[in-house]
């Protein structure tokens, strides 16, 4: 699930857009590039999350799949970006 952009669906958070940039077998870890960075994501379960089909750049996902180093500012673009979309 590494690379995919989700949205949550419960808690504190809920509706606000993220990137799984990390996965485990009961939880994903999650950043925005803003509040939420790379050496401080948000633990969700997986449960709480819903992915959208919505794809981020193949570069940046593959960088995370190989755990290449990818910097806050690149996933935060993703989000602006998707979010720009959605209000169009």
């Amino acid at each position: 699930m590494v690379g995919k952009m989700v949205k949550v669906k419960a808690g504190h958070d809920k509706d606000k857009i993220y990137i799984i940039v990390r996965d485990d077998e009961q939880f994903v870890y999650l950043a925005d590039g803003k509040l939420k960075t790379l050496q401080n994501p948000k633990k969700k379960s997986k449960k709480h999350i819903q992915p959208i089909l919505h794809k981020i750049d193949e570069t940046l996902a593959l960088k995370l799949q190989t755990n290449d180093k990818v910097i806050d500012e690149e996933i935060k673009k993703a989000v602006k970006d998707y979010l720009t979309l959605q209000n169009m």
